[in-house]
């Protein structure tokens, strides 16, 4: 049950930076006009590193290699992707989609600190005997 457990909540928290970093993918100058009003400088070339970070980082933990890793890079990329862009918490908005990624943080510290589990590449193979 609990190899079980471990390869759903991988599944669960890869879901929503794969679907992220499709959308940038998919819907780049918004983004990145986005970004702009947020007074980030170099748009097109940090939304560049948040697809790379997103999509990489998505499908390691989907698959779960190098698990602990991806967690921790993606975990770090969240804290000033958080602050930045959802640090207006008297908006009830930003509030909720900053808890939101707290709790995801909180998700991905949980993998940093053990393992993708059983079904995961990161797995120890058996060898035959």
């Amino acid at each position: 049950m609990k190899s079980l457990l471990q390869l759903l909540a991988r599944i669960f928290l890869s879901l929503i930076f794969l679907w992220s970093g499709l959308q940038k993918i998919l819907h780049f100058s918004a983004n990145q006009q986005y970004m702009a009003m947020h007074k980030m400088p170099l748009t097109a070339l940090l939304l560049i590193g948040a697809i790379i970070v997103e999509i990489g980082g998505g499908l390691a933990i989907f698959f779960g290699f190098k698990t602990k890793w991806a967690a921790l890079i993606i975990a770090l990329y969240l804290i000033p992707t958080t602050l930045i862009f959802h640090g207006h918490v008297a908006d009830q908005t930003q509030l909720v989609q900053f808890l939101k990624n707290l709790t995801t943080i909180g998700g991905l510290l949980m993998l940093t600190a053990f393992d993708g589990g059983r079904f995961s590449l990161d797995a120890p193979k058996k060898k035959a005997a």
